[in-house]
C-alpha cells in the first residue's frame, strides 16, 4: 500500500501543476472580462449622439466609433472563449487523473480491497483519502469551469442590455471569487496527502 500511496502523491503533484495553470488562466480571464466590461460600458455612452459634442458634425462618426468598439469586443469575446477551452483542458486533465487513480486500485499487480484502501502507514494518507481527494479536486474545478462558461455566456447577453453596469459588476465579482473552489478545503486535501512532508 505504501508504494501505491507514493504513486498517488505523484498524481497530486500533477494536480498542483494543473492548479498553477488554472491560476494563470484565472488571471487572464479576469483581465479579458475587465476589458470586455469596459467596452460594454463605453457602448452605452457612445450610443448617445449628444455625447459627441463638436464631433457630431462629422458624418458617420458615431457609426464608425461604435463599429470599432464592437469589433474590439468581438475579439475579446473570442479570446475569452479560447481561455475557456484552456480551463476545460485543465478540468479534463483532472478528470483523467481521477480515472487513472481508480485504475491504480483496480489494475495494479495486487488489487486493493476496501479494507486495504483504509489502511494507513504512519502519517501517510490511505488510498481511500487519495481517491477522495482527487475526486473532490476534480469536481470543484469542473463545477467552476461550468460557472465560468455561464458567466462568459451571460456577458454577451448583458452587452445588449441598456443599463448593464450592475450586472457587469456582479458577474465580475462572481468570476473573481471562484465560489466552487474553497481554498481552505483544497489546502486541507493537500495537507492530508503530503502529511509526512509537513511533519
Amino acid at each position: 500500500m505504501e508504494a501505491m500511496v507514493k504513486k498517488y502523491q505523484q498524481k497530486f503533484r500533477k494536480v498542483k501543476e494543473e492548479m498553477g495553470r488554472w491560476k494563470e488562466l484565472q488571471s487572464r480571464l479576469i483581465s479579458q472580462f475587465t476589458s470586455a466590461s469596459a467596452i460594454i460600458q463605453r457602448l452605452q455612452v457612445l450610443q448617445d449622439s449628444k455625447k459627441y459634442g463638436a464631433l457630431e458634425c462629422v458624418q458617420g462618426i458615431q457609426d464608425a466609433v461604435l463599429a470599432k468598439q464592437m469589433e474590439s469586443l468581438q475579439i475579446i469575446l473570442l479570446s475569452m472563449n479560447k481561455t475557456l477551452e484552456d480551463f476545460r483542458g485543465v478540468s479534463s486533465s483532472l478528470e483523467k487523473l481521477v480515472r487513472d487513480g481508480k485504475q491504480l486500485v483496480k489494475g495494479g499487480s495486487a488489487i486493493a480491497t476496501a479494507k486495504q484502501q483504509q489502511q494507513r502507514v504512519g502519517v501517510k494518507p490511505n488510498v481511500a483519502d487519495c481517491l477522495e481527494g482527487l475526486r473532490l479536486l476534480s469536481e470543484m474545478h469542473h463545477s467552476e469551469y461550468l460557472l465560468k462558461f455561464s458567466l462568459v455566456s451571460a456577458l454577451a447577453k448583458v452587452a445588449l442590455k441598456p443599463s448593464a453596469n450592475d450586472d457587469l459588476s456582479a458577474l465580475q465579482q462572481l468570476l473573481v471569487d471562484q465560489p466552487n473552489i474553497p481554498s481552505e478545503e483544497v489546502q486541507g486535501i493537500f495537507d492530508v496527502i503530503f502529511a509526512e512532508e509537513i511533519c
